[in-house]
């Protein structure tokens, strides 16, 4: 019995591909917690929330449901008709330094820090 094999000009890869590890970095992403809570933050309010206030809003586990942000949205609406800049705004049991000409939180603050603290350097507030 007389086979006839022939050789095979590609060659023949079995297995999972090997790539450089920053091709495979770059694919999954390292996108970091504090980046995807502020990224949904803003795609669902339309506020942007500085790197502090988004560290302020992890450390101090501040509820930043989708009812809050609606709530904290139609603050700073009020607040731009009454022509306010640098707003506090109380929704619920926590409040928020907002600037409002930037659309941007830029602290918050918890009910347990509202007691005793002087808030200086505001316009006004409202109240959600």
């Amino acid at each position: 019995m007389d086979i006839n094999l022939r050789r095979m000009s590609t060659p023949i890869i079995t297995g999972v591909p090997q790539t450089s590890s920053q091709i495979v970095t770059e694919s999954i992403g390292t996108t970091s917690f504090k980046d995807v809570l502020k990224e949904q933050i803003s795609s669902a309010s339309g506020l942007n929330f500085s790197k502090h206030a988004v560290n302020r809003v992890i450390d101090r586990n501040i509820d930043i449901s989708d009812e809050a942000m609606e709530r904290l949205s139609e603050g700073v609406k009020i607040a731009e008709e009454k022509g306010l800049d640098d707003t506090l705004i109380l929704v619920d049991q926590s409040a928020y330094i907002v600037s409002v000409r930037n659309s941007t939180v830029i602290t918050t603050i918890s009910s347990d820090e509202l007691k005793g603290n002087c808030f200086t350097n505001i316009d006004g507030t409202v109240i959600i």
